[in-house]
């Protein structure tokens, strides 16, 4: 959420940056709202002001004597309270218009975001590694898993629905090694661990700007909870409403979640395998940071997440997103994309991104120091995947594999795995 103040003072800044973004704002339909919100208050406050002095004047009428006067005094209160009670009435709308609308702009790009209007616009910025070159047919990894009898969609499908799938033997052993390898990394570097609930309620999802934009992603269940489509949605809210004291800065949080998502809108795409699915893994990073320290946690936090596929050995880009690619919350986002056999390419595995203030002033997260400024400021939220669990295992499974059909164990994941070095071809 955007500051009204900022957004009344800077129309045509605001206008200019919503137009470098994908996701369409009504700047002049907010204004709108906004001038007639300030008119109803100040025509309200008038009036409750003239009542409050037609209510004193009825009392030092009655005391002397002066009945008609009175009677006329108290006539002119009732006017007076119908009056305000339909301007209230219409204020409420309009200050409830007006904050739907407060809740679905986006956050405004970083000055140092490049300029674009979709993903051909991102731009590189590093790479990591040598994708591997094979001397025979490399397999995707839903085939491969398939055949080692790791990864079994049909009887995921039978249970769950359409993507949804079952990992089996040495598949469910290589994920549950990775989540603990992750979590065990991003723990030495700092982060502090947690283990949040998997369902949210609707003022969790709102802070963290789920709600009201992506509600047909969310799966809710009957009681009005919704199950959580990323821990960032946990991990952010954990301070909602609460004042920080500055020495306590920079937060650093992690946490390993199922995640759930809907999907709603991506039929056609990557239906194959791990990458697209509606229950997956997912190791996640959070941060809060005072605002001028923010872009320094963001590249932080970028290389807390490079450095896991660093030490599983796999090949990876990293792109900072254009104006027009960045999520809704973001105000500076970079991906790593992980190279993958099966595509011929870079598929994205971690999505890193400085939210601003824009998280903090929805769920009221700020932060107060002894000196320097008076009063509290919003914290800046950072968030970021450390990595998506699936899509590490389909790219282990594809630039891993052998020509027998085996797959080869990354070093760091041995320890996790009772010292086997690979997922034999053979399986029961």
């Amino acid at each position: 959420m955007l500051d009204t103040r900022f957004v009344r003072e800077n129309p045509e800044m605001v206008r200019e940056l919503m137009s470098l973004r994908k996701d369409a704002w009504d700047v002049d339909g907010f204004l709108r709202l906004d001038e007639e919100r300030r008119r109803l208050i100040g025509e309200t406050e008038a009036l409750q002001a003239k009542r409050n002095e037609s209510s004193r004047a009825i009392g030092a009428l009655m005391q002397s004597g002066k009945a008609e006067e009175a009677a006329a005094a108290k006539e002119a209160v009732r006017d007076l309270n119908e009056q305000i009670k339909g301007l209230e009435n219409r204020l409420g709308e309009v200050a409830e218009a007006s904050e739907g609308l407060l809740l679905t702009i986006p956050n405004l790009p970083d000055a140092t975001c490049p300029i674009g209007a979709d993903e051909d616009d991102n731009a590189e910025v590093s790479r990591w590694g040598t994708p591997p070159e094979f001397d025979f047919e490399p397999k995707p990894h839903w085939e491969l898993g398939s055949g080692l009898g790791i990864l079994d969609f049909e009887r995921g499908v039978k249970l769950a629905g359409t993507r949804f799938v079952l990992l089996r033997g040495w598949g469910a052993r290589l994920s549950r090694a990775l989540i603990n390898f992750m979590l065990d990394t991003h723990v030495a570097a700092g982060y502090l661990e947690w283990a949040p609930p998997v369902l949210a309620n609707a003022e969790t999802l709102l802070g963290t700007g789920q709600l009201p934009k992506f509600a047909e992603d969310l799966y809710q269940t009957t009681d009005g909870l919704y199950l959580i489509p990323t821990a960032e949605v946990q991990l952010t809210n954990i301070h909602r409403e609460e004042v920080l004291e500055g020495s306590v800065l920079p937060l650093y949080y992690a946490a390993h979640t199922p995640c759930f998502r809907g999907e709603a809108g991506s039929a056609g795409r990557d239906t194959r395998g791990l990458i697209r699915v509606h229950q997956f893994d997912k190791v996640e990073l959070v941060k809060f940071a005072r605002p001028e320290e923010s872009m320094d946690a963001l590249e932080g936090m970028l290389k807390d997440a490079e450095r896991v596929l660093e030490l599983l050995g796999l090949a990876h880009r990293t792109i900072v997103l254009c104006t027009g690619d960045m999520g809704f919350a973001a105000a500076k986002t970079y991906d790593i994309e992980v190279w993958l056999p099966s595509y011929n390419g870079y598929k994205e595995i971690s999505s890193c991104s400085n939210c601003t203030d824009f998280q903090a002033r929805r769920a009221s997260i700020k932060y107060r120091d002894a000196e320097g400024f008076k009063g509290s400021r919003f914290v800046h939220t950072l968030n970021g995947s450390g990595v998506a669990v699936g899509r590490c295992l389909a790219a282990i499974i594809e630039n891993y594999q052998l020509a027998d059909g085996s797959v080869v164990v990354p070093d760091v994941l041995r320890p996790y795995l009772g010292g086997a070095d690979r997922i034999p071809a053979s399986q029961n």
